[in-house]
């Protein structure tokens, strides 16, 4: 069962068991609270539509705490005038866990206390892994790169040959001679 939800100018779609951050709410942290503003009660193919709310419908929800949200600029200037103000702005929230929706006789619990846990034991495995992938890679040295000069010092003891094979092939010429072409060029 999921339910559309309207807070502080804002619409949310809820379902038992969802944590959710609105506009900043009165309650304390681990107070209950009770949304009567319903929109909407969905359960599978029925879907019960408010004009405007759902009658008898309520969601209620536990408080988990405040927080802030994200620093935003307000900057105002005016053009071909010393004019600049500058403020910075960071909303209130509040962080709600939805605990349960009744809607004409129907309430909708979360599935089961056990999720949380399952959640939490996924989290630390997938820690334990990232881990572990981190001490086998930090055992090994990343592999060194040999330069042509390195190659060529090594098959210093091979013919001359070979050590110029090891070089490089120059792509272009030295500024030098370009300078000495061109003015043999002009001539």
């Amino acid at each position: 069962m999921y339910a559309v939800v309207s807070t502080g100018g804002k619409q949310y779609r809820v379902e038992a068991g969802n944590e959710l951050i609105v506009e900043r709410v009165a309650g304390d942290a681990g107070s209950t609270i009770t949304f009567d503003r319903v929109l909407l009660v969905g359960d599978g193919e029925a879907v019960t539509v408010g004009t405007p709310t759902v009658a008898g419908a309520t969601v209620s929800g536990t408080v988990l705490g405040e927080a802030l949200g994200p620093k935003l600029i307000v900057f105002k200037f005016k053009q071909k005038a010393t004019y600049r103000r500058k403020n910075g702005h960071r909303q209130h929230l509040t962080r709600i866990r939805i605990d349960e929706i009744s809607a004409g006789g129907k309430k909708s619990k979360p599935a089961a206390a056990d999720e949380p846990a399952k959640a939490e034991k996924a989290e630390k495995a997938e820690k334990t892994t990232a881990t572990e992938k981190k001490a086998e890679t930090a055992g090994k040295k990343p592999a060194r790169r040999t330069t042509a000069k390195a190659k060529a010092k090594a098959d210093a003891g091979d013919a001359s040959a070979a050590s110029d094979e090891a070089k490089p092939k120059r792509t272009r010429k030295p500024a030098a001679k370009k300078a000495e072409e061109s003015e043999t060029a002009e001539e």
